[in-house]
Parts: C-alpha cells; sequence; structure tokens
C-alpha cells in the first residue's frame, strides 16, 4: 500500500515538473542560466541581438560550447526550422526562447530518476522512497529545469554513479565493464565544468578499487585503465577541436586555401590556435583576485548555508550522521590497528551508507576549498543525499519539515526571486512587435536598474534591427541612476521615442527624485530583489503589492 501511495506520489509530482515548466517558472535564479547557454546560441543560431558574456569571447573563452550546441542551440535550430518550414508562423517568440531550452533539461531531469531507481537497490536505499525524496525537492523542481551548467554536472555525476554500481546476480558487487563510457563522462563533465572532477573523485577511486579487487590477471586490469584513458583523451579532442573551431572562427576552406597546405600544415595550425577552456577557466578561477570580483564568502559557507539552503533537514541529518560514523570508525580503528595491520576498508570493501556519506562529504569538502561559493554549485549532491536518506534502517523524520521546506523554496526560488523581470520581457517583447510598431519604425530605450542582467534575447529582436536600446544600470547608485535618466530625457527629441525605465517597487522612489514625470506605469508582480529587499514595516502596510512588484515606467515627453 505505502509503495503504491509512493508511486502515485512521485508521477504526481514529475507531472508538476513538467507542467510547471511549461507554465512558465517566472522565478529567475541566476543570471548564468541564461548568459551560459540559452543567450549565446539564440545569438548565433537566430541571429538575435544578445549579450555575449566574457566567457564566450575569442579574447578569454573559458566555457565549451559543446553543451550549450546540443541543448539550447538544437532547441533553437529546431524552432527556426520549423518558422523557415512555414510548419509554424511565429515559432520564435519570448515564451519559445525561455521555454523550449528549458523543456529540453525539464525532459534530461529524468535521467536523475532513472539513475535513482537503478541505484537504489544498490546502495542499500528504498527506491520509491528515494524517487519521491528526489521529486518533491525544490531543487529537482526548480534548479534541475534551469539551463545551468550545474545541471548538466549533476547529471552527469548521476551517470558516472550508474556506471560504476554493478551488482551479480548472487548479490555481490560486480565488476564495472564500462571503462570506456566512464571515460567519456569524465571528460565531458570536466570540460563541462572542470569541478566535475570533485564529484567524479570519490566514484572512480570506488571503481578503480572494485577493478583491482577483481581481477587477478595484470593484462586485463590494465586493459580496463587503458580503455579509460584512451576514451578520455578521445572525448577530449573532441571537445577541443570543437571549441577551437568556434572560438578561433576557423574554418578548413581557410586552412586548406593557402597554398593548398598539407595535412601536416594543417594539423599544426590548430595546433598553433587550440583552444582548451577548462585549463583557461581554472586559470581564471584559482586567481583569488578574480574571484573575488564574484563574490567571497567563508569557506564554511557550503557546509553552514548552502547545504542547508538547498536540502534543509536532510543536510543537517547527513551532517549528525557523518560525524557519528566518523566516531565509530576512528573508535574501531583504535581499537583493532594492531590486531589487522594494513590499510582500513571503509571505501573499498563497503556500500551503503559509509561510501554514499564520502560521495556527498568528499564534493563539498573539496569545493569548500574555493571562496566563491554559491548554492546552486552543489545540486548534485542531490543523488547520494537521498539514497542515503532512503536506506531502509532510516526513518524520514520531520517529514511535515520538509514538505514545508520544499514549498517555501519552490515559491521563493520558482515565483518570487527577481520573479518579475521575465513577463517584463515577455510584456516589452509584445509592444516591440505590436501591430502599432510594425506599420512605422518606432524607438524603443528600455533601461533596466536594480534587477539581474536581462537576457536580450527574449524581446527577439534581430541583429540588423536597430530601433531597440537596452541600458543596464545594474545596482547603479540614485546620482548615476538619476543622471542617465535625465539624459534620456533631455535627449527626448525624435517624434516616436519611448522610453521605459524598469525598476523594482523598493526603489521605485529613487526615480522620482530623478525630477522626470511618467506618462504610463506597469507593475509587474511578484518580485523579490534580494539585494534590495523590502522593508518588513512597510511590508505590513497597504503598500505590500508595490514593495514586492516591478514597475516599467514609461518617461513622459
Amino acid at each position: 500500500g505505502s509503495a503504491m501511495v509512493a508511486r502515485a506520489l512521485w508521477a504526481l509530482l514529475a507531472a508538476l515538473r513538467a507542467g510547471w515548466c511549461l507554465l512558465p517558472q517566472s522565478g529567475y535564479l541566476h543570471p548564468d542560466e541564461f548568459f551560459q547557454a540559452p543567450e549565446v546560441m539564440a545569438g548565433d543560431i537566430l541571429n538575435l541581438q544578445v549579450y555575449y558574456p566574457w566567457e564566450f569571447l575569442s579574447s578569454s573563452p573559458c566555457r565549451t560550447v559543446v553543451f550549450p550546441l546540443m541543448t539550447s542551440g538544437v532547441t533553437y535550430w529546431v524552432i527556426k526550422s520549423l518558422q523557415q518550414l512555414d510548419i509554424c508562423s511565429s515559432c520564435i517568440n519570448s515564451y519559445t526562447l525561455l521555454v523550449s531550452p528549458r523543456l529540453l533539461f525539464t525532459i534530461f531531469s529524468f535521467i536523475l530518476d532513472y539513475s535513482v531507481y537503478r541505484l537504489a537497490p544498490f546502495w542499500g536505499a528504498d527506491p520509491w522512497k528515494a524517487l519521491v525524496l528526489l521529486a518533491g525537492s525544490y531543487v529537482t523542481l526548480v534548479f534541475y529545469t534551469r539551463t545551468f551548467t550545474n545541471t548538466l554536472e549533476g547529471l552527469l555525476f548521476a551517470l558516472l554513479m550508474v556506471l560504476i554500481s554493478s551488482r551479480k546476480s548472487n548479490g555481490s558487487s560486480a565488476e564495472p565493464t564500462s571503462s570506456s563510457l566512464i571515460g567519456v563522462i569524465t571528460t565531458a563533465g570536466f570540460f563541462n565544468r572542470p569541478t566535475f572532477l570533485a564529484f567524479a573523485l570519490m566514484p572512480l577511486l570506488y571503481w578503480a578499487s572494485l577493478i583491482v579487487d577483481s581481477q587477478k590477471n595484470i593484462k586485463t586490469l590494465i586493459n580496463h585503465f587503458l580503455k579509460f584513458i584512451l576514451c578520455a583523451c578521445f572525448t577530449a579532442v573532441v571537445f577541443i577541436t570543437a571549441d577551437t573551431f568556434y572560438f578561433t572562427s576557423v574554418s578548413l576552406d581557410n586552412l586548406y586555401s593557402t597554398n593548398k597546405s598539407s595535412l601536416i600544415d594543417v594539423i599544426a595550425q590548430l595546433h598553433e590556435k587550440m583552444v582548451v577552456t577548462p585549463f583557461n577557466f581554472l586559470r581564471y578561477n584559482l586567481n583569488p583576485h578574480n574571484l573575488a570580483l564574484h563574490g567571497s564568502h567563508p569557506r564554511v559557507t557550503h557546509f553552514t548555508v548552502n547545504g542547508v539552503m538547498l536540502f534543509g533537514i536532510l543536510h543537517i541529518l547527513a551532517i549528525g550522521a557523518g560525524f557519528k560514523m566518523l566516531r565509530k570508525y576512528v573508535h574501531q580503528l583504535m581499537l583493532v590497528r594492531w590486531c589487522y595491520p594494513g590499510p582500513p576498508g571503509l571505501l573499498m570493501h563497503s556500500e551503503g551508507s559509509p561510501t554514499l556519506l564520502l560521495f556527498y562529504f568528499v564534493p563539498l569538502a573539496f569545493l569548500s576549498l574555493f571562496s566563491h561559493q554559491e548554492p546552486r554549485f552543489l545540486i548534485p549532491l542531490i543523488l547520494p543525499l537521498v539514497l542515503f536518506s532512503a536506506s531502509p534502517n532510516r526513518a524520514v523524520k520531520w517529514k511535515l519539515l520538509l514538505v514545508l521546506f520544499n514549498l517555501l523554496g519552490a515559491l521563493l526560488f520558482g515565483c518570487l526571486h527577481q520573479g518579475g523581470l521575465i513577463p517584463c520581457l515577455f510584456h516589452l517583447e509584445q509592444l516591440i512587435h505590436s501591430p502599432a510598431s510594425s506599420g512605422y519604425p518606432r524607438h524603443y530605450t528600455l533601461l533596466f536598474a536594480h534587477t539581474y542582467m536581462p537576457p536580450r534575447s527574449l524581446l527577439n529582436i534581430k541583429k540588423t534591427d536597430m530601433h531597440v536600446e537596452v541600458i543596464d544600470m545594474a545596482g547603479s547608485g540614485e546620482e548615476a541612476l538619476c543622471q542617465t535618466v535625465e539624459q534620456r530625457a533631455s535627449n527626448f527629441t525624435c517624434s516616436d521615442c519611448h522610453i521605459f525605465i524598469i525598476i523594482p517597487g523598493t526603489v521605485r522612489a529613487t526615480i522620482t527624485k530623478c525630477g522626470v514625470s511618467f506618462r504610463n506605469e506597469t507593475l509587474i508582480f511578484p518580485h523579490l530583489s534580494m539585494e534590495d529587499p523590502p522593508r518588513i514595516p512597510v511590508l505590513s502596510s497597504g503598500n505590500w503589492r508595490s514593495q514586492l512588484g516591478l514597475y516599467i515606467l514609461e518617461l513622459n515627453r
């Protein structure tokens, strides 16, 4: 009976995940969900006006283009083809530009569910209990349906876990046979995000220990590791070649056109221009000064804040269990070390809880070595955490607290957090492309202040169109903001110019000090800016909608 209830609950939560993606979710988690794939691909494939982040400039290539092309690139190519074939006359709009890459990621997110179902018996967990914990987490509902490189990192980590966890029919651990695939996934994960090595370390050690334990023949042992290394190298060559062609604008025609270059000359030219994005990424991020530009945090932030923010009570219970297990292990080690010389076998000869805790805490510890610590960096850890929490000898306590925590997280990050910006861009896209605007050219100036970076691609403006200007003032102070607004107002010369200022309700009063008037204003609700949070006394007054809203103000002539 309980298994049937769990299955029905998982199916309901899976439908919610897909349905909420299509609605779509209005919350805006972090600029990287747009600027590490969809924004770049919208410019390259759909020829739209976009903002290219510094990581994708040829002067500083730090992100591989392979995964953006395989995800957002493919979805944009599909909607572009549908429009060109007249199957869908207006396939390219702000909704499809937002939802199509997200929908692909939502479909991919079910790799997590498949992995949990496959892994649960191996690691001694209840499959449906683990699936409900996974599907009911707001991390799965919100983060795993967004176009983050961290999302792909989590999916590759899940596939790696599946490949290293195999069992014989008699119940004992089987030697993993997928050395080639393990090599491919490890390298692909490294090129997606070099931090993948922190997640892959313990699974790879576990895999290596299984091979060493199961092989009596040194030739077979070498064969396993050789397959792994060769496939890893081949995958690296594919990524490096793709990135080199993308970032250096090299074409095969150009390479061969110079005096009919020989193959050796072509290879030499490619080697000279070779782009290895993970090394550029590491070189940048290992510089403390560069990390400080993105925000420095105490080294314990992942352990004490981010883990709790993402996983709530499950993270706290895992820490408690980790300390208990460590104390027990150290105690046993001290008692029996003199009787049994040799290395301790916590990882090499054990399955279940101790190893899962290592899969959870070792990556956490490695990521804590860096001073820049954001919650999304930890989302791949949901897999070992739900498997550990769903083991039969561990009852899921605090069920009501877990439900309330995930409801709050889904509401905060899926709806409220910067939640007015995407609907605002939808509204502006409709305004710019309205029949009234298409009849004769109008010029639009869109000034964003105290919001996250607006993804220009959602405005659906072609690169050839010069009638829309986007100004991102970020968190500019009152003086700089007023100076820009007054300057734009004084240059208000053309008869069909429209200037819109987009600003949160919490800093709406700043604009009134700029000495300009507005002919029209639109309030988009809800919108919560954590950088400019609403004041509690104001929230309790009748002005709470304004404080939790985003204003679109049209400047008066």
